[in-house]
């Protein structure tokens, strides 16, 4: 199995090219030429890993299958037919994207490339199915209860709560699974923190909050790969973790059946005034971080 070049060498190449170009649109089409030219090298001279993603799009797929059928048979063809689009257009996105990044399936440890990819990785794509289910019925102007919601969003939570361990046991910590794992975090609360605010559950401008807390180091890294065509720093951080569990949890309470509701209303405000504060702290800490490996 033949090693593919530094990945974060070849970004900073990609991205001060097209700086050279000022983003241009000759100069974007270049980038993805050649994104998409690595990606296919990366590929056929690693034939397992090739595979192997093989495997787990099919995989992907048969899931996809199956719950756009019993949306189908249970909700009618009406309502299938008007969310099947936005669900199909996430997961064929999902599916090239893990493609386009398979020459970061490497060990975090060693820096190894690995020949298939772990089964962590497809509990976190399993996240972004779900995560692609809500998705698609947003765009397809379906509307979810939030029992529904709820049933969906534990199933994602729990393909998180899984992923991280299966990881560190079998050693199969990649940047490819942080990526993975950030981006179906993100579709997955967008999700879910569109319904509530669809739903009249989740005030406006509170969702924006919400929203900020990935959208803020997004941007940043945007802007470090494409202002300053600088590698950023990927993972979580401590604060992150709990910004994460503190939404989640307040995100159970808003989504809780009315008789389990009432039980657990005074955790309403607590919970509110913690997430605030953590989504306000945890993006201005990764950022922190991102600048001082910068420096490095």
């Amino acid at each position: 199995m033949q090693a593919a070049p530094d990945e974060n060498s070849f970004v900073v190449d990609l991205m001060t090219t097209l700086r050279g170009e000022r983003f241009r649109l000759r100069g974007w089409y270049h980038f993805l030429r050649r994104s998409w030219e690595m990606s296919w090298n990366t590929a056929n001279a690693n034939p397992t890993l090739k595979r192997s993603w093989a495997r787990i799009s099919i995989f992907i797929v048969v899931i996809t299958v199956i719950i756009a059928g019993i949306s189908f048979f249970f909700e009618g063809p009406g309502i299938a037919f008007r969310l099947l689009p936005g669900f199909l257009f996430c997961i064929a996105w999902q599916q090239s994207d893990l493609f386009w990044h398979l020459g970061l399936n490497r060990q975090a440890q060693t820096g190894k490339l690995l020949p298939v990819v772990g089964l962590a990785t497809t509990l976190t794509g399993l996240r972004g199915v779900a995560a692609s289910f809500l998705l698609g019925r947003l765009v397809g102007s379906v509307s979810t209860s939030s029992e529904f919601a709820l049933f969906v969003f534990l199933a994602g939570i729990t393909t998180d709560m899984l992923d991280g361990p299966m990881a560190r046991r079998t050693q199969t910590q990649t940047k490819l699974g942080q990526i993975g794992d950030g981006e179906a975090d993100f579709c997955l609360h967008l999700a879910i923190t569109l319904i509530l605010i669809q739903n009249g559950t989740l005030s406006l401008w509170l969702g924006l909050v919400m929203l900020l807390r990935f959208l803020v180091p997004l941007v940043a890294a945007l802007g470090s790969y494409f202002l300053l065509a600088r590698p950023v720093r990927f993972g979580s951080t401590t604060w992150g973790k709990f910004a994460g569990m503190a939404q989640t949890l307040y995100f159970f309470v808003l989504l809780a059946p009315r008789q389990i509701g009432t039980i657990i209303q005074f955790a309403y405000f607590p919970l509110l005034l913690a997430t605030l504060t953590l989504l306000v702290v945890a993006p201005l800490v990764q950022i922190v971080e991102n600048v001082r490996a910068a420096r490095v």
